[in-house]
């Protein structure tokens, strides 16, 4: 027998289709996890479900507002709750809001226009619902085709960002473009919408003859996964004439954009520590990242700040797609004392992140031993 949700599911099948005719706001994800319950379960699991419930980006839109007011606010939520622009939810009283980048949303994007100073999707919450794969039906609503859904404009209108100064805040879309994967026609999808096993539609409610979807958790840089994909490090280590010198060659292996990208206050850290035998532990660190100012050179490091302030590059250390940095570090250690050396590296979120676990996290770590 059916449970009460896949009876639910089977009188929208077996209602008329008139029912489904107009659809004025946008649905709750459990609308339509009711048929795409492993596409739900993965949406669930990504950054994208929680864009508007991140603590970071609640203490973010908590200061824009208050120092910047409801422009700012608005400019905030565009992206990290963007159903408010047609229910008028600024407010954050419906439960669709909190849903972040939500079903609805993305597969309501009709086309994006590439016009203006940002990228803008215009996006109609009718009974048709767009997505990557041709030749499909569905008994509840439309389907189509959308090219759209194939590139990384999808992506842009929120990954591509120029403040009110005209400054480029993100530009994961344009570092992609420059880089070598957009010469090769690999876009966005490919790295953070793979297929992987699952059911489009419960097998209760329809059968389906492919057992693949496209990833909805898209992992990014709050994937451990992810982050060993995209960067590889190597060590070497020499000891010579009281000296312990240490070369890491860091390189942005399958990254198609900056790493970091994303928000300015991102970095890529690397820790080198020295460890003699009997002796005190050595340490030095570099940081890849983009340090931004405002426009009387003063360095920006609160998120608010960084979107809304900010006017110049102080300085860019980032690895771009397969590029490879020497990072070269020397320790004063006596000649024959054994040392342990290890290299850590760390993907640092945001200094505004209020628990260590949030700030940051650790991916890879490299150990030699050395006489």
């Amino acid at each position: 027998m059916l449970n009460s949700r896949y009876l639910l599911v089977f009188f929208l099948f077996t209602a008329p289709l008139s029912v489904f005719a107009a659809q004025e706001t946008p649905h709750i994800a459990e609308y339509c996890g009711g048929c795409h319950q492993a596409i739900e379960q993965g949406w669930k699991e990504s950054v994208h479900s929680q864009a508007l419930e991140s603590r970071l980006f609640q203490d973010a839109l908590q200061m824009a507002s208050a120092d910047f007011g409801a422009r700012a606010r608005r400019v905030c939520l565009g992206c990290h709750a963007p159903t408010v622009a047609v229910t008028g939810d600024w407010s954050l009283k419906l439960k669709l809001s909190w849903e972040g980048v939500t079903c609805d949303y993305c597969h309501s994007i009709r086309s994006v226009v590439m016009d203006g100073p940002n990228p803008k999707a215009l996006v109609d919450y009718n009974n048709v619902k767009e997505g990557p794969w041709k030749d499909v039906t569905s008994p509840v609503h439309g389907t189509a085709y959308s090219p759209v859904h194939t590139s990384p404009l999808l992506c842009a209108t929120c990954h591509e960002y120029r403040n009110s100064l005209g400054f480029p805040v993100l530009t994961t879309y344009s570092e992609w473009k420059k880089g070598p994967y957009a010469a090769e026609g690999k876009g966005c999808q490919a790295c953070h919408m793979y297929q992987v096993e699952g059911k489009v539609v419960v097998p209760q409610v329809k059968e389906t003859a492919g057992h693949e979807i496209n990833l909805h958790e898209m992992p990014g840089s709050h994937s451990l996964t992810q982050l060993n994909k995209a960067i590889r490090g190597q060590l070497f280590v020499t000891h010579q004439g009281g000296e312990v010198h240490v070369e890491v060659d860091v390189t942005n292996q399958a990254a198609g954009h900056m790493v970091p990208t994303g928000s300015p206050l991102r970095k890529l850290i690397l820790d080198v520590r020295v460890e003699p035998m009997g002796g005190k532990s050595l340490e030095q660190t570099r940081a890849f990242t983009r340090v931004v100012a405002d426009r009387d050179g003063k360095i920006l490091n609160r998120e608010d700040l960084v979107f809304l302030r900010a006017a110049k590059v102080v300085s860019d250390t980032r690895l771009a797609p397969l590029q490879t940095k020497k990072e070269f570090f020397t320790f004063k250690v006596p000649q024959g004392t054994g040392s342990t050396v290890a290299a850590d590296f760390y993907y640092s979120y945001s200094p505004m992140a209020t628990t260590k676990a949030q700030q940051e996290v650790e991916f890879l770590s490299l150990t030699r031993f050395v006489q």
